[in-house]
């Protein structure tokens, strides 16, 4: 697929089913997420790979997230099944350090394109995915699961697997309304 009809064509997809990548793919997709722009070589980013056993894990974590915050029986279910819409979660975290030049937004934001770029391998693939933050990757419960500490950051969990829809409609932006020229 030509790399800039790839980017225009972006598009998330909700439902997919096994396979999952895996092999010269997946480290195709990883390798994609280490090229992320990274000022002061800081690398700030970790991903942790959920599947099979891993996402039933992810899943329990996920399920007494919500049955700590007193939700009701259907938000812990929902909360439950969540990981298990894909064959695949990639859980990418900001691992931040201190740094003189380069704040700790930067290097959440670093984290952010490496997400960006590991979809965007996986769709190049013949795979699909779609990315989802939510309030569970800010939870106390969650965070302590995946060691996130301090200013570390989960910046969303990439759900990757095949395609089991068809892409919705790109929206239609108008480039007018988003840009100005100074």
């Amino acid at each position: 697929m030509d790399a800039l009809e790839l980017l225009l064509q972006r598009r998330s997809i909700p439902r997919l089913a096994a396979p999952a990548p895996s092999g010269d793919v997946l480290e195709n997709i990883i390798q994609a997420g280490l090229r992320a722009p990274d000022h002061g070589a800081l690398t700030p980013w970790q991903f942790v790979i959920c599947e099979g056993e891993g996402l039933t894990r992810l899943s329990t974590i996920l399920a007494d997230a919500a049955q700590t915050n007193g939700a009701d029986e259907a938000a812990v279910e929902k909360a439950r099944n969540a990981p298990l819409r894909a064959p695949m979660v990639v859980a990418v975290i900001a691992r931040t350090r201190p740094h003189d030049k380069v704040p700790t937004i930067e290097q959440h934001i670093s984290a952010g394109c490496a997400t960006q770029a590991m979809q965007m391998a996986a769709v190049a693939q013949g795979f699909q995915g779609f990315w989802r933050t939510g309030a569970f990757a800010y939870h106390p419960a969650v965070r302590e699961a995946l060691s996130v500490e301090g200013d570390d950051q989960i910046v969303g969990f990439l759900y990757l697997g095949t395609p089991d829809c068809a892409p919705a409609n790109a929206p239609k932006r108008e480039s007018s309304k988003f840009v100005t020229y100074l």
